[in-house]
């Protein structure tokens, strides 16, 4: 893997010494200091280029490394609750991070107008003042996620991800198995008719869930309705009248891929009246969370996300403890199938209504 930029590459790259380098990046200037506008112009683009950061105060510890661990998250987490999404890996980083003997550095901060989180700000990849760092969360861009796998930095992305610049080192969880398990159950049921409602987004995480779907029913021979795999914009899209409409096309059971969805739909169906597994069975593909009281005894499966955590800051700590090597760690751990009580028997008076 690549090493970390220095200040005498950058001095190299600038056609300067390493002591103007120093003037410029601190910005010391006054009294005796004189560095040209065109100097700073060269010293500055060598920064970007070379995408140097400034080690933080303590500067390297033998071998070359500070024994920091990045942690970036696309998306916010504070405050934090108990069941917030992202807490238990948050959780898991600290837990292990400690084990391993790492402090840990959260990069939060946003890098453009847009408002949203950047690894690069201005061009200069911030990861760096780590050694290595763990990723969190869904990024819009996949523009920096491609750059960071061309220049080889060190990092673990918790959850699976792609990228057309070569494999991404990852800590996944096996949704498409835990889907499957969970589609099964309801066909063993009696339940045919089962609608999947989810986003949408196309992500490594989506698209596992939705292979397992189809996957449930080809294991049963049989092949699933495609009118019945709806997508929706947003979690307000499922409204009552639109469960309704599913419900009069014969659906007896329906899977929604997310929390937020787990949650509108209860809502919908309290609205309706309505009570599984009696009425209509459900289930949630992951974890439900969030401040909505979800219907008690949900049928879903757990995902390991404190587990998760503490993998990703174990593999980072290989990578950076080990030699080098072309193979990427990737990793698939399994989730726990919850049955529930949201999931019941078809019959032939539930069926028809």
């Amino acid at each position: 893997m690549n090493k970390r930029p220095r200040q005498i590459d950058v001095a190299r790259a600038a056609g300067v010494s390493p002591a103007t380098v120093s003037l410029v990046i601190n910005n010391r200037t006054g009294g005796n200091v004189r560095i040209t506008p065109e100097t700073r112009r060269r010293v500055l683009e060598a920064v970007d280029r070379l995408g140097y950061v400034a080690d933080p105060a303590a500067r390297r510890l033998a071998g070359g490394f500070n024994t920091l661990l990045g942690v970036f998250t696309f998306q916010p987490i504070f405050p934090l609750r108990h069941r917030d999404f992202y807490y238990p890996f948050l959780v898991g980083i600290e837990s292990e991070a400690e084990k391993q003997g790492y402090d840990l550095l959260l990069f939060t901060s946003t890098g453009g107008p847009d408002r949203a989180r950047h690894v690069y700000n201005h061009g200069v990849n911030r990861l760096r003042m780590a050694d290595g760092s763990i990723l969190l969360g869904v990024a819009e861009d996949r523009s920096e996620l491609e750059r960071l796998v061309r220049e080889e930095y060190p990092f673990i992305h918790v959850g699976r991800r792609e990228a057309k610049a070569g494999p991404v080192a990852y800590v996944g969880a096996d949704y498409r198995s835990a889907t499957t398990e969970v589609v099964r159950h309801m066909l063993a049921q009696g339940h045919t008719r089962i609608a999947y409602v989810g986003a949408t987004q196309v992500l490594e995480s989506l698209t596992d869930r939705r292979r397992g779907y189809r996957d449930a029913f080809e294991q049963h021979g049989l092949s699933p309705d495609p009118q019945l795999s709806l997508h929706i914009k947003t979690p307000d899209s499922l409204t009552p009248d639109w469960l309704l409409g599913l419900l009069q096309q014969g659906v007896t059971a329906l899977v929604v891929e997310s929390g937020a969805l787990a949650s509108q739909f209860v809502r919908c169906i309290k609205t309706l009246g309505k009570k599984p597994p009696h009425d209509i069975s459900f289930a949630s593909l992951g974890d439900p969370y969030g401040d909505d009281e979800l219907y008690p005894g949900i049928t879903t499966f757990h995902i390991p996300r404190q587990e998760m955590g503490a993998a990703a800051v174990r593999l980072l700590a290989q990578m950076l403890d080990g030699p080098d090597t072309a193979d990427v760690p990737q990793i698939t751990l399994p989730c726990e199938f919850v049955p529930g009580d949201t999931v019941g028997r078809l019959t032939a008076a539930t069926a028809e209504r």
